[in-house]
């Protein structure tokens, strides 16, 4: 058994808005040296621990965690279309060892997965399709949320059962920083916005255009006085990539939901694909870690971050 881990921060607008040439020089240099650093440990299995946009998990039935033994791309924002390499068995039989675990996760044969799962996944390895993966959706945009410590406690279970296999595991987390992207509310919605959000599955390429265009104009006007959603936060950032390096995991456990919407914005909570894979990788032994890149880009709506991390 061999454990490493990546956790970046995702933005749908790389490659749409403009942060300048440095910036956009600087990430292409980083994903560049971590995809590089995926080949050669040329993993036999990725656990991908992803949020969801609205895409493949509705209000209609919204699981904390969800579990997936096939899965397709929806292809939003530049991402490829398409079905997932994933493990069908192995991820069964994590399934049901989650559930040993007194943890709670639904089961999807038939998943749909949007940029906040693929985009990474792209990123790493240049396809959808070149490694196993299991990816595991944590709801992180549609509130009410469980506590932070039902979050550590699923990636100590995935943990335990990754330490049982005998293979090369890369767990990744992919969500996050502090970011308010326009993400609709379901409490005091527009009828038709409420119905998008209670059971808007594969909405035609007009609709998805139209919601991709918000999302772009926003971020021209992100950071600016005409923008009234909650600033990027460097500090907190910091903050919690260095609480993850120093294994202060169970300090999670103490986060509150709401604070941290006021202070980074409503969408951070993806930082739970961070927790979890975290969580994941100390279930399995003693690590380090260590950050690779950070800045606020408000082009991308994105504080944009990199932890590496793997067995000690």
């Amino acid at each position: 058994m061999s454990i490493k881990l990546k956790c970046l921060s995702h933005t749908p607008l790389r490659g749409l808005n403009d942060p300048g040439a440095d910036v956009v020089r600087e990430v292409d240099e980083i994903l560049a040296k971590a995809r590089a650093e995926v080949e050669a440990f040329d993993p036999e299995l990725i656990v991908v621990f992803a949020p969801d946009h609205y895409n493949g998990l509705f209000y209609d039935l919204m699981p904390p965690f969800v579990i997936a033994t096939a899965a397709d791309s929806v292809g939003d924002y530049q991402t490829q279309l398409g079905p997932l390499s994933v493990d069908k068995d192995l991820a069964l039989e994590m399934a049901k060892f989650i559930l040993d675990s007194d943890i709670d996760i639904a089961i999807s044969h038939r998943l749909q997965v949007d940029h906040g799962c693929t985009q990474t996944l792209e990123e790493m390895t240049g396809s959808l399709t070149r490694y196993p993966v299991i990816p595991i959706i944590i709801n992180s945009v549609a509130p009410p949320f469980g506590p932070y410590r039902r979050v550590r406690k699923l990636g100590e279970a995935v943990g335990k059962f990754i330490a049982k296999l005998d293979k090369r595991v890369l767990i990744l987390g992919t969500g996050g920083l502090s970011h308010e992207p326009p993400v609709p509310l379901l409490a005091g919605a527009p009828e038709e916005i409420a119905n998008f959000l209670i059971a808007g599955r594969n909405p035609t390429p007009e609709f998805r255009a139209a919601r991709q265009a918000r999302t772009i104009a926003t971020g021209k006007i992100f950071g600016t006085p005409d923008c009234e959603l909650t600033p990027l936060n460097a500090d907190w950032d910091q903050a919690f990539m260095q609480l993850l390096q120093d294994g202060r995991l169970a300090e999670i456990d103490d986060f509150s939901i709401e604070e941290i919407s006021r202070a980074a914005g409503r969408s951070t909570h993806e930082i739970r694909t961070w927790v979890a894979a975290f969580a994941a990788l100390a279930a399995a032994g003693s690590y380090t870690a260590r950050q690779d890149y950070y800045r606020s880009i408000n082009e991308w709506i994105a504080g944009y971050g990199v932890l590496s991390a793997e067995q000690a």
